[in-house]
């Protein structure tokens, strides 16, 4: 189960990182156009690409839990990746993050906690 836990986390690190990255990304764009230097612009971005390779490394690392241990327990599971992109949101982001969504990942650990104990 310790072997199991380690994989969701680093995949939802991994996950978190992309979406992160994305979303840093796309306000590098500036506003949308059907232009050369737009699309330049976007496929010049290390934060795109960077994107792309963790969304890439996350879909690995869950191809493996999924081929080695039972969906019931793995998939319940990724709920981390809510716990780790609100202390992104928090964090790298400096988002206002209310009392409720705090209680809400409580509420989550206290399931993956339950899941993981099973």
């Amino acid at each position: 189960m310790f072997v199991l836990i380690l994989l969701v986390i680093v995949q939802s690190i991994l996950l978190v990182a992309a979406q992160s990255l994305l979303k840093i990304s796309v306000q590098l764009f500036g506003d949308f156009s059907w232009s050369w230097q737009y699309f330049k612009t976007v496929f010049t971005t290390w934060q795109f690409a960077a994107s792309g390779a963790c969304a890439l490394a996350a879909m690995l690392v869950w191809m493996y839990v999924l081929k080695h241990y039972q969906f019931s327990v793995a998939y319940p599971l990724l709920s981390i990746s809510y716990i780790i992109g609100l202390f992104a949101a928090y964090f790298i982001f400096h988002e206002a993050v209310p009392l409720t969504r705090w209680i809400g990942v409580c509420i989550v650990m206290v399931g993956v906690y339950l899941i993981a104990k099973s």
